[in-house]
């Protein structure tokens, strides 16, 4: 890996193409090198997983209304090849932008895919819905697919490493548009020259603030990576028509790191692989076993462990999570939303509640995607009152292993301090989830499998759900054309009531 300075320059300062960060991350994409086996099997992993998470998403509000703005747009636009919909027959084409609308929705609805954290964070899972989609458009391979989707993880999981952008409000799928239109550039095989320019572009209309990860959190929460993925074709799109973009979008004296991140005197070390490295970053990245923001993810296990030895919850006073800077005030009462403590809460408020995740846990014994956000378990009286007694509080030891580098002191987990109305003290902790790559059970080819399943029993038919699974296990071998098998069909009566009309379905 060779590490890139990247700063502010004045324009009255000459910073070659070579040298502006938007090149490097173009140079990646380019790169011909083979994807090693070891990738190619987690990147199947991943697409099985949000597959999964789609397909228990498919017929709630979000969902519905994003697929019937792609499905307007496919009456309207009538398309010779086009992208599928999930849930939609392999018939129903769209065009690629608005496919990667609709599914990227559906995988982000319930916050139950892979993550990657570091000096930001990331759902790395969010680069497949548009790189995909162009794929199937643009009649690739399995095996172009595989090196489009190594090189978003790629490109996002080294942006997370080396720019934080929630210190500074912004939110994080700035990082996910470049990413997505590096992976499309690698796809398609284009020239460095026009990922360049891709790559700007969908930083330039992707940077977006905080407040959609903050106080009352609404669906945008869910659309706003699908909107990246879509913005990051519509760059690529107009760049291979021979446009440019604002340049250079990260280093320019009114560009992003100037004015939106750190200011002019800011550095940024930003990792990349050289010139024939294998793309690997995938590897580092983690899926999650409960559908919940990720820092709860060990949290949910620690109470399901620790549940059997507090007994009788009544008899709690107190609960103390000591964890790290972001827990404590992203998910934390260090946020200081008075929202994460309403019962009558979203559930993508409820979602970024540890307070209220780490209550449930502990009276249910684990936690269920749907269950554990329903309004009637969020406002039992008992849950009520042991919720409202667990606070958090940063220590700086756990927000040290936060942002270790050392994968052996890397957490994101917490201790947790129990103290019952006797006054007898209860202690446990645990730094990563039990299915962390490092955890107690570790996600295997088959843990995705079973996610796949479960999550979609009832709603994808059997044979369905077996003839996806076989498909995405025989990707690289898929030859091209053939890459609508990737998704799959419902019953109509599975997606869902009717939306809302708007612009696009006027009557």
């Amino acid at each position: 890996m060779i590490t890139h300075e990247v700063r502010t320059y004045k324009s009255a300062e000459h910073l070659p193409r070579q040298e502006q960060l938007a090149w490097k991350i173009a140079e990646v994409a380019a790169d011909p090198v083979e994807v090693e086996a070891e990738v190619t099997e987690m990147i199947v992993n991943r697409i099985i997983d949000n597959a999964a998470v789609a397909a228990a998403s498919l017929a709630r509000r979000p969902v519905a209304s994003a697929r019937a703005q792609a499905l307007s747009q496919a009456l309207c636009h009538p398309l010779q090849c086009g992208a599928t919909v999930f849930g939609m027959t392999d018939a129903t084409r769209v065009s690629p932008e608005w496919a990667a609308w609709a599914n990227g929705t559906a995988v982000r609805e319930l916050d139950f895919h892979d993550t990657f954290l570091a000096a930001d964070y990331s759902h790395p899972g969010d680069n497949i819905p548009p790189i995909l989609a162009v794929a199937q458009h643009c009649l690739r391979s399995g095996r172009d697919l595989v090196r489009g989707i190594a090189t978003g993880y790629e490109i996002q999981v080294n942006l997370v490493r080396g720019i934080c952008l929630h210190e500074h409000k912004i939110d994080h799928i700035a990082h996910l548009g470049p990413s997505a239109a590096a992976g499309i550039g690698t796809a398609l095989n284009l020239p460095a020259e026009v990922i360049h320019q891709a790559v700007q572009q969908a930083l330039h209309v992707t940077t977006t603030t905080r407040q959609s990860r903050k106080g009352e959190i609404s669906s945008w929460k869910a659309y706003a990576p699908a909107f990246a993925g879509k913005m990051a074709i519509e760059a690529v799109d107009r760049v291979m028509r021979g446009e440019g973009a604002p340049s250079p979008a990260w280093e320019g004296e009114d560009g992003f790191i100037a004015w939106l991140l750190g200011g002019p005197n800011a550095r940024y070390q930003v990792p990349l692989p050289g010139k024939g490295e294998a793309k690997r970053a995938i590897l580092d990245t983690y899926t999650k076993e409960h559908s919940a923001e990720y820092q709860s993810q060990a949290l949910i296990d620690l109470a399901r462990r620790l549940g059997p030895r507090i007994g009788d919850l009544s008899w709690v006073d107190s609960i103390v999570i000591h964890t790290s800077h972001h827990t404590h005030h992203v998910i934390g009462t260090g946020a200081n939303d008075p929202q994460k403590l309403d019962p009558k809460a979203s559930r993508e408020t409820l979602d970024h509640s540890i307070m209220y995740i780490f209550a449930v846990a502990l009276e249910d014994g684990g936690w269920h995607h749907e269950r554990s956000y329903a309004p009637e378990r969020a406002n039992r009286p008992e849950t009520v009152a042991l919720w409202h007694k667990i606070t958090t509080t940063e220590d700086p030891e756990w927000t040290r292993r936060y942002h270790a580098r050392d994968p052996r002191e890397k957490a994101f987990g917490g201790r947790v301090e129990v103290v019952l109305k006797d006054g007898t003290r209860i202690e446990d902790e645990l730094a990563l989830a039990d299915a962390h790559p490092d955890g107690a059970r570790p996600f295997m080819r088959e843990n995705y499998v079973q996610k796949f399943l479960t999550l979609s029993d009832g709603i994808i038919a059997t044979a369905e759900q077996h003839r996806f699974l076989d498909a995405v296990q025989s990707l690289p071998d898929l030859p091209a054309g053939r890459l609508g098998e990737l998704n799959f069909t419902v019953s109509p009566t599975r997606l869902g009531g009717p939306v809302l009309h708007g612009i696009f379905d006027w009557k």
